[in-house]
C-alpha cells in the first residue's frame, strides 16, 4: 500500500499516562507515539507491567492519558467511545452465564436500541463469521473456553464497528486451541477487513498474526521497537517454521530484550 492509500485511524503524540498512589506516582506509558492505519492489524508485546493494555485502555477511553495527544477516527477517545467506533475484546470471556450465546452477543444491541429483527439478522452473521452457527440458545457453561472466547468476540462484532480492540483474548488458552482460534482470527480479519489492535505476551502469535508488531519496554511503557511484516496476508500455520518468521521473531525477542537491558540501566 503506497503512503499516499493509508488512512490514519488512531494516532497517539508523545502520549504519556502517569497514576497517583498512595506509594508515589506510577508512569504506566511515557513518550509514546503512534499511527495506526485502517485495516492493519498492529500487536503489542511487551513484559507484564510495560502499558501494553493501558495503552489499549487509552483508545478505548477506560484510561485517561496525563500528557501528549490521542486519536480515534479524527476524534478524542471520548467521542470515539460515544460514538461506538470499536469493540473490545477482553482477556476473560465475560459472558454473562444467565443469558444464553445469543442473549449475550444481544446484549450490546439492546442497550444501542436495535430492533429485534436487525439484532436477529446481526447476531446470526456475527456467529457465522465465529463459526457458532447452531450455538445461539447455549449457556456460556455448555461451550468450552475456546469457544466462549469467539462468542466474546462475536459481541464485539456485533455492532459493526470498524475497529477491534483485543486484550490477550487467547492467553489463557491451551496451544493447540490458540493455534486454531488465531488461524480463525485471521480469516475473520480478511473478510471484515477491520483494524485490529491485539495485545500479546506470546512472540509467535505477534509474528503470525500481524502486519506490524510494536514492541514495548518495562515501566515507564515506551515503545522500544516497531516492525513492519514482511510475511504475505495468507498465513497458513506452517509460515512459523519459514526463514522469514523466524528472523522477525528474532528481532522482537532482540527488542524486549533492549527493553529490559535499558531499564535496568536505568
Amino acid at each position: 500500500m503506497r503512503d499516499a492509500d493509508l488512512q490514519p485511524v488512531i494516532e497517539a503524540r508523545d502520549l504519556g499516562l502517569t497514576f497517583q498512589t498512595n506509594d508515589g506516582p506510577v508512569h504506566a506509558l511515557k513518550d509514546v507515539t503512534l499511527t495506526i492505519n485502517k485495516g492493519e492489524f498492529v500487536s503489542f508485546i511487551g513484559p507484564s507491567g510495560c502499558g501494553k493494555t493501558t495503552f489499549l485502555r487509552t483508545i478505548a477511553d477506560l484510561e485517561q492519558p496525563t500528557a501528549g495527544t490521542l486519536s480515534v477516527n479524527a476524534m478524542t477517545a471520548h467521542q470515539a467511545r460515544q460514538a461506538r467506533a470499536y469493540g473490545y475484546v477482553f482477556q476473560a470471556a465475560g459472558l454473562y452465564p444467565w443469558r444464553t450465546i445469543g442473549g449475550n452477543i444481544r446484549l450490546p444491541l439492546e442497550i444501542m436500541g436495535f430492533s429485534k429483527a436487525e439484532q436477529a439478522e446481526r447476531v446470526a452473521r456475527v456467529l457465522e463469521l465465529v463459526e457458532l452457527s447452531g450455538f445461539e440458545k447455549k449457556f456460556p457453561w455448555q461451550l468450552s473456553g475456546g469457544m466462549q472466547q469467539r462468542a466474546s468476540i462475536a459481541r464485539a462484532l456485533a455492532f459493526d464497528a470498524d475497529i477491534l480492540l483485543m486484550d490477550e483474548p487467547f492467553g489463557a488458552l491451551d496451544e493447540i486451541v490458540r493455534d486454531r482460534l488465531n488461524e480463525e482470527l485471521l480469516s475473520l480479519w480478511a473478510r471484515t477487513r477491520k483494524t485490529i489492535g491485539f495485545v500479546t505476551h506470546s512472540i509467535p502469535e505477534a509474528v503470525y498474526l500481524s502486519t506490524r508488531i510494536v514492541v514495548m519496554s518495562p515501566r515507564p511503557g515506551r515503545i522500544t521497537d516497531i516492525i513492519d511484516s514482511p510475511l504475505p496476508r495468507e498465513r497458513p500455520l506452517e509460515i512459523r517454521d519459514s526463514p522469514e518468521f523466524i528472523e522477525i521473531a528474532h528481532r522482537v525477542r532482540e527488542g524486549l530484550r533492549a527493553g529490559y537491558d535499558e531499564a535496568n540501566a536505568s
